[in-house]
């Protein structure tokens, strides 16, 4: 269900939904008028009853569905800042390592970059990207903890860079994959055409003309049908995750290293004394 609502542009997401309600209310109209030809009249009250009792479970399903969307909505915008915490601290303890800082420094720049630019679009490349220059800056992680085992930085530096490359494993897991179930789009729409219905048979047996106020329902429930899809979806629509932290760490300004390297050595001298190595 996912997969199909991905396939449409938000507009025809909307049209669509706005034309089913409509056909909906229509159709149970037209039955209800039908009944009203037939000896068996039903009664007005009961029907009445059961059509309230049926909207209720609409706006029911519908808040569930609103809720699960704005809780996926901020779990994106969460880990996004999470993330850009994790590259901005990478990209600072870079600063102090004894060796090949510059080269984890342009390639954390680069990871930022291509973040960025799969957001605009191209996930599936962006996220092969990103894996490539993971592996690259672990493998230079590597080489750095083997050349030095007792280095509090290097330390630092790969517990950063670890939290770095489970980020991004958690943002798939939020932008990608963690969408609402497929089964619950399926039961409010299912839900939603039969109380609809209900509310167009019901206007059909009291024999009441059609009104302009079947529009503004399905324009209203259009609205937010579509606000939901607008919050489940990650890469289309009016409501997107800002991406202005992976922005401001992209337009880091340079440091000097000699100043990091000073500041390294004094912040490893404490920690040596503090243990009484010194």
């Amino acid at each position: 269900m996912n997969n199909a609502i991905d396939a449409l542009p938000l507009w025809g997401f909307f049209v669509l939904t706005f034309l089913l309600v409509l056909l909906a209310i229509e159709g149970g109209y037209r039955l209800g008028r039908f009944r009203v030809t037939r000896k068996e009249h039903e009664k007005e009250a009961p029907v009445g009853a059961m059509v309230s009792a049926m909207l209720g479970l609409l706006a029911f399903i519908l808040a569930f569905t609103f809720s699960l969307a704005a809780q996926r909505f901020d779990m994106r915008r969460q880990v996004l800042l999470d993330e850009a915490n994790a590259i901005g601290t990478t990209y600072l303890r870079a600063a102090m390592l004894p060796q090949h800082e510059e080269q984890i420094r342009s390639l954390l720049r680069d990871y930022v970059d291509v973040r960025l630019a799969a957001v605009q679009g191209g996930v599936a490349e962006g996220i092969r990207r990103s894996e490539e220059l993971q592996n690259r800056l672990w493998a230079d992680a590597v080489a750095l903890a083997r050349d030095n085992p007792d280095s509090i930085v290097v330390g630092l530096f790969v517990q950063s860079l670890n939290e770095v490359i489970d980020l991004h494993a958690k943002r798939i897991t939020a932008g990608i994959r963690n969408r609402v179930p497929g089964v619950i789009w399926v039961a409010l729409f299912a839900v939603a055409v039969i109380s609809l219905g209900a509310m167009g048979y019901h206007a059909g047996l009291v024999r009441t003309s059609r009104s302009l106020a079947i529009v503004a329902v399905g324009v209203t429930f259009t609205v937010v049908i579509g606000l939901v899809a607008d919050l489940d979806s990650p890469r289309e629509g009016f409501l997107k995750v800002s991406q202005q932290a992976l922005v401001d760490e992209g337009g880091r300004p340079a440091v000097t290293i000699v100043d990091w390297k000073d500041a390294a050595n004094r912040f490893v001298h404490v920690q040596r004394a503090e243990i009484g190595l010194n």
